[in-house]
């Protein structure tokens, strides 16, 4: 089988260099391609089912918490932009403009939306008139576009597919609830589906969102031990139903401004879970998004009976609700094996003349490589009972990547060692003050991940100035 798999293109080992690494999983996985225009990437259909899998179950959990799909538009107006002044400056660097539609110089310039909170407002004012149209909990589904100046597949786009929730409440403290409430949808939706381990916490006011008064974070350790944030959830307080005039009549009958949130999800989390759990031969899906879970291989598919076998086994597993799909190509059993191994699915169900005869199908997983031979009447539910196993088995290696890799320091210079000599995220005291935070960039090269919900006591003082500390802290080097 190893001379049969080199029919596969192979990739460059994560250890030799990881970011190539990465690069060619994208590419011979066939989840991405490159367009004509920098930074604007195409998905793939086996990449773009990752994502409607994903959108699918989010879409699930977004509905059965009372939120709503609405769709507004691509252009944002100038001035509609310019009404939060935060909020308008943080995205300027990245806003790409619209200036001429058909053969006309338009009289207000437009931006193609970097994100939707002022049209969402714009909506808002129009509809929200009295506490009982309150609270709304909208939900959109679009791409969005930022002028990143370097690109990277899934990672960083310059045109992105997302979900961004908006809504809007009678109370801050309803509002905050709906922040956290989403934060925790994301974190579940991370290790029950994607069996990916997140950090819970808070973002301090240097990394929060452009506009929010407080911007809560999941973030996630990557197997090269670098962080990436994959998801995030926003309080805005009622800055921007001042800015908009959004006002409604409360229950006393007095004017009150309405108090909004925001949070997203995007493709980039596809880059996270290729990050999470890929290997040296390629991708690894968690089963629970992945879109083949069984791939059928017929084993001397040119022998009586064989297919038939085969496609049998296929229509009991699509009977049983497993994705599966099945390989009739006149490709040889090895490049199979390192095909779907590539593609990262999760089992491969192999039937030949031998089996037949026994009664019996082997079953290989992605994750561990194990086969196991089992009687053909234990199918669906082995199969069923596997996947459950091979999602275990990712969680359990991220989480052990997570633990063994975060470390308390109590001094600047142990930051400074803990990122050269390994890497990983450094658990610290802080002080609260943006000097700080800025030194920690300067000399040891990491920017604060979040503030965790679960705080502990590591120290007394300020991993940086010596200071009393105020905050435990997550350190780390982001993608």
């Amino acid at each position: 089988m190893a001379n049969e798999k080199k029919q596969v293109e192979q990739i460059t080992d994560m250890e030799a260099d990881f970011g190539q690494w990465y690069t060619d999983v994208c590419k011979k996985a066939e989840l991405i391609d490159y367009s004509s225009i920098k930074g604007m990437f195409i998905y793939r259909p086996y990449g773009y089912a990752i994502w409607e899998n994903i959108q699918a179950e989010l879409d699930r959990r977004f509905k059965a918490t009372g939120h709503e799909n609405v769709y507004l538009p691509v252009l944002i107006p100038e001035s509609l932009l310019q009404k939060e002044k935060d909020h308008v400056e943080g995205f300027a660097p990245e806003c790409a403009w619209v200036t001429t539609g058909g053969a006309e110089k338009l009289e207000e310039r437009c931006c193609v939306r970097p994100t939707s909170e002022t049209l969402f407002c714009e909506h808002y004012k129009n509809i929200i008139h009295s506490h009982r149209d309150l609270p709304k909990l909208y939900n959109q589904w679009c791409s969005v576009l930022r002028w990143e100046k370097t690109s990277r597949p899934f990672l960083r786009h310059r045109e992105f597919l997302w979900q961004e929730g908006h809504t809007m409440h009678a109370t801050a403290e309803e509002a905050i609830a709906e922040t956290e409430q989403q934060l925790e949808e994301y974190a579940t939706f991370c290790e029950d589906v994607l069996a990916m381990p997140v950090v819970r916490g808070v973002k301090t006011d240097k990394e929060k969102f452009s506009g929010a008064e407080r911007t809560y974070t999941i973030e996630c350790m990557m197997h090269d031990r670098k962080a990436l944030q994959s998801g995030t959830s926003h309080y805005f307080g009622d800055g921007f139903a001042k800015a908009f005039d959004i006002t409604y009549t409360g229950r006393d009958n007095q004017l009150h401004h309405p108090h909004q949130t925001s949070w997203g999800l995007s493709t980039r989390i596809i880059g996270g879970i290729i990050m999470t759990h890929g290997d040296n031969n390629g991708l690894v899906l968690p089963p629970r998004i992945a879109p083949i879970q069984a791939m059928v291989i017929p084993v001397a598919q040119h022998k009586e009976g064989v297919l038939e076998a085969a496609r049998a086994l296929l229509e009991r597993l699509k009977a049983a609700g497993i994705r599966a799909g099945i390989d009739e190509s006149d490709q040889s059993m090895g490049w199979k094996a390192a095909q779907y191994e590539m593609k990262g699915v999760p089992l491969r169900v192999e039937i030949g003349p031998k089996d037949m005869e026994k009664g019996q199908c082997c079953i290989c997983r992605r994750d561990s490589g194990e086969k196991v031979f089992i009687p053909l009447a234990e199918l669906e539910d082995t199969v069923a009972r596997l996947l459950d196993e091979v999602h275990d088995s990712l969680y359990a290696r991220a989480k052990k990547n997570l633990e063994d890799h975060t470390k308390v320091c109590r001094t600047l210079d142990e930051v400074k060692q803990f990122m050269e000599t390994e890497g990983g995220f450094a658990k610290t005291m802080w002080c609260g003050e943006l000097d700080c935070e800025l030194k920690m960039k300067e000399e040891a090269g990491v920017s604060s991940r979040c503030m965790p919900f679960e705080q502990e006591r590591v120290s007394d003082v300020c991993v940086c100035c010596g200071k009393p500390a105020r905050h435990m802290i997550y350190w780390g080097v982001a993608y």
